[in-house]
Order: C-alpha cells, then structure tokens, then sequence
C-alpha cells in the first residue's frame, strides 16, 4: 500500500515550498489481546517510532482488522500493512513454512527456533511462496514446544489418548493422531469456548496461550513432557508498502528486527515461564509425566511418517522439500 501525499503538500510542491516528509503509518492486524505472543510486535513498533522520531509508527490492532485466519490474505490485498499468523491455520497457502511445524525436530530453545525459521524464511522456495500473496517474512514468533491441558481423568499412559478429542495444528495434530487421539484444527480463539461445550476435552498450547486463553481456568490435567512440536507462526508485510517505504524508515523497520526478537525471548523465557508452574499450582492442576520409553514409542510412530508424507505431499506440489526438510534437520544436528 504506497503512501499519498496531502493535499497540503501537493500545494506547496507546486508553488515551490519546501515541505517536510509525510509521516508514515502502517496498519498491523493482530488478535486476542497484548501478551507474550506479541512482545516482538509491540517492541517493534516501539523501536521503529524511537528510530524515525515519530514520522514511522506502526498501528497494532487486536482483532479489529482482521480475523486472525484471514490475516495472510488481508495482507494480500494491502488491506493492512503487517499481520502475524500461524501456518497451520492454513498449510495450503504457507506450504513452505509448514516444515518448520513437524513433530519431534527436537528444536531446544527459543534462541534455535528463531535460527531456524530464518533460515527457512530466506529460502528462495519460501520467499517465493509467500510471494504469491505479496508478502514478506519479516520474523518469527517463536514458541517453546506445545504440552497438553485437558479436563476429566488425566491420563496415565500414551494409550489414554485412544479417542481423544484434542486442539493440535499442523504436525502437532499427525503426532496426535499417531496416538489415537482425534485431532482438532481451530485458531487460539475459538478454543475456550470449544473446551467449555466439550467439543474438544484437551489442548496443546505452548505455556502463555494456556494462560492467556483460559484453558487452565477449568482444565485440570497437563502433560509436563509430550513436546511433540511448536507451531510456526510467522510476523509478514505487505511487500509493496515495504517497497513503498523510504531508505530511512525500511532502514529503521529492518534494522529494529532482531532487538525486537531479543526482547521476546527474555520476556518469554522471563517472565512468562516464570508465571507458569506457579499458575498451575494455583489451580491445582495435576502434572503428567510419561516414562521415557513412552516417549520414544512417542516419537517413532509420529515423526518419520509425518515428515515422508510431509515431502512426498508437498513435492508434488512443486516444493524443494527434501531441500527445506534437510535445511531444518541439518541445521538441528549441527547444533547438537
């Protein structure tokens, strides 16, 4: 969305008055409220108003935009200019992205997660995928690895989630399955609500959606060491408002990048872990731990085929996906 000058300005270019430069407002479609999801957002804009003193600001909107699955295609038709969304609310139009959101990589840290997702993110295939909806990946949103809270008898073996209705997205959904549990795809949203009619008797949720969506307010069980994966949920813009923006304020937005995810990162492993076991507590809630052959049997029915029908499904599709799937999992092994 390019930027038009005022009328006052036009009239002062055509008399010969020097004008000042207009300043520079973007429009950003978030959802839910202000927490440590979108720390990154709201530090960015912080540091961008700081770095142009005013004549850039990015104008955060909670839900009033955009619904939050609609966020990639509001964003296609410059109905805003940066939005954040999950790539699993829609693999079909972010298919790239999605390697990043199979089960049991075995991703260790916040601080990894992000070096992944930009390494995913300047593949030429992602930036390409993207494209098709004019937008441009401008940083993660990275999340630990999702646990489970649920309501009724906890469960006490992976057994116990033979039929099972559970909110999981993406590759925490196949991972899921592969247990018997009967997986749920539905945005942050909707899911208090789900919980409440029993539509779904459990949800995965990295630690601060638990609390900020209300699933520990009536759960009472959660599992301590699942971590079947995260999902990916990337911050993009509008690539013709980025294209329209001045040396000085692309400067500023791209340069306030990796403060912003600094600041997320202490936040999130800060203040919100710090928050978390207390929160439980509080409410009572029992912690499942599962043996450690449990997990591996965990991991061997889920991983490998999520990520063969993973490649398979989206080769077809015309996507290098060996080429993504070896980038994250090579990046993984050198790490560890």
């Amino acid at each position: 969305m390019k930027n038009f000058m005022n009328r006052a300005a036009i009239a002062a270019l055509a008399t010969g008055i020097a004008t000042t430069a207009v300043a520079e407002e973007w429009n950003v479609s978030l959802w839910g409220s202000p927490r440590a999801f979108t720390a990154h957002v709201e530090k960015l804009a912080e540091l961008v108003a700081e770095k142009t003193d005013g004549e850039f600001t990015l104008n955060i909107s909670y839900g009033g935009l955009s619904n939050n699955r609609e966020n990639l295609d509001g964003i296609s038709i410059g109905a805003f200019e940066m939005a954040q969304f999950c790539a699993g609310y829609h693999r079909d139009k972010n298919p790239s992205i999605t390697v990043l959101e199979l089960p049991f990589l075995g991703v260790a840290s916040l601080e990894q997660e992000v070096e992944l997702s930009m390494a995913v993110y300047s593949h030429p295939a992602t930036a390409a995928d993207l494209g098709r909806w004019n937008a441009t990946l401008l940083m993660p949103s990275p999340l630990p690895q999702y646990n489970i809270v649920g309501v009724g008898d906890a469960p006490s073996t992976l057994a116990d989630f033979e039929g099972l209705s559970v909110r999981a997205t993406g590759g925490i959904g196949a991972a899921m399955e592969a247990v018997g549990a009967v997986p749920t795809s539905m945005s942050a949203t909707e899911v208090r609500q789900a919980m409440d009619s029993g539509v779904v008797k459990a949800v995965s949720f990295a630690p601060h959606a638990h609390m900020s969506f209300g699933t520990i307010e009536n759960g009472t069980w959660w599992t301590t060491n699942l971590n079947p994966g995260t999902v990916n949920c990337p911050v993009v813009v509008n690539s013709d408002a980025l294209d329209g923006l001045s040396d000085e304020h692309r400067d500023a937005l791209l340069g306030s990048v990796d403060e912003a995810l600094d600041h997320y990162i202490a936040n999130y492993n800060g203040n919100t872990m710090e928050a978390w076991a207390p929160a439980l507590e509080e409410r009572g809630i029992t912690q499942v731990t599962f043996a450690g052959e449990e997990i591996e049997a965990f991991k061997e029915a889920a991983a490998a085929p999520a990520a063969a029908a993973w490649i398979e499904q989206n080769t077809a599709a015309g996507l290098p996906a060996q080429e993504l799937y070896d980038l994250v999992t090579g990046l993984i092994a050198d790490a560890n």
